[in-house]
């Protein structure tokens, strides 16, 4: 019965146009990465079952790149935002739908982080959206910010594209052979899914806690007289007037 509804739905995506398949995987990575749309397009998803239709080598390094694509341009999108409005986005509707603790948050966290924190924002839930606007409006370079962010963006297109390609082939390959060979491509699916969960609560953890006593020791360090705290620049941020 489930390798019957698989092969029927793997068949849909698989004659499905490979140009529109991997376009509309493109965009919805590119919608994943903006500001605000992130909270509610499911790109992973996207990817996922666009990915499932992969036939040969050529579609599958395709498939990488347009997602790859997608996502750095989701991310600029927001850090021109960010770099257009500056400090004026807080008070502005974008601001108001962010909410001022989220920005806040946002800009303590790349603030302490510098390129290191844009590179693991991409896998970081809420952050890989907003972290590219905060990004724009500290003055870091376009070009420095791409420098940490492709790679992660690389990273987790190759992670997403390659396993839902190897499972529905490896359905393929097993299917009429093997009796239940659906499950086989349901586990290799939920197995990669629980993992990157999993990867993404432990960091997500780690960097709550490590912001959560890096804002305790600030507090501490108010408290002990002016002049102490928080001040200062992004790392590996440079003025305004010399951004790209």
């Amino acid at each position: 019965m489930l390798d019957d509804v698989l092969s029927t739905l793997l068949g849909v995506v698989r004659d499905m146009d490979p140009v529109l398949r991997v376009v509309i995987a493109g965009v919805a990575i590119m919608l994943e990465t903006s500001v605000l749309l992130g909270l509610l397009v499911p790109g992973d998803t996207v990817v996922i079952i666009a990915s499932t239709g992969i036939q040969g080598p050529v579609e599958w390094i395709t498939m990488i790149v347009v997602v790859v694509v997608g996502a750095l341009a989701g991310e600029s999108v927001g850090f021109g935002i960010g770099r257009w409005f500056g400090p004026r986005i807080r008070t502005s509707w974008l601001g108001r739908k962010l909410g001022p603790k989220r920005i806040a948050a946002a800009q303590r966290y790349l603030k302490r982080r510098g390129g290191v924190g844009i590179f693991l924002s991409r896998f970081l839930p809420v952050l890989h959206s907003t972290v590219p606007l905060v990004a724009g409006m500290s003055g870091m370079r376009y070009r420095t910010f791409m420098l940490w962010t492709l790679p992660a963006c690389l990273i987790w297109a190759s992670a997403y594209v390659s396993v839902a390609a190897a499972a529905s082939a490896s359905y393929s390959e097993l299917t009429g052979r093997l009796h239940g060979a659906a499950y086989v491509f349901v586990g290799i699916i939920v197995a990669f899914l629980l993992i990157a969960w999993l990867v993404k609560t432990l960091l997500g953890r780690h960097v709550h806690r490590a912001e959560t006593a890096r804002d305790g020791a600030d507090a501490r360090d108010a408290s002990d007289g002016p002049g102490s705290g928080t001040a200062g620049a992004v790392p590996g941020a440079d003025a305004r007037s010399g951004g790209d």
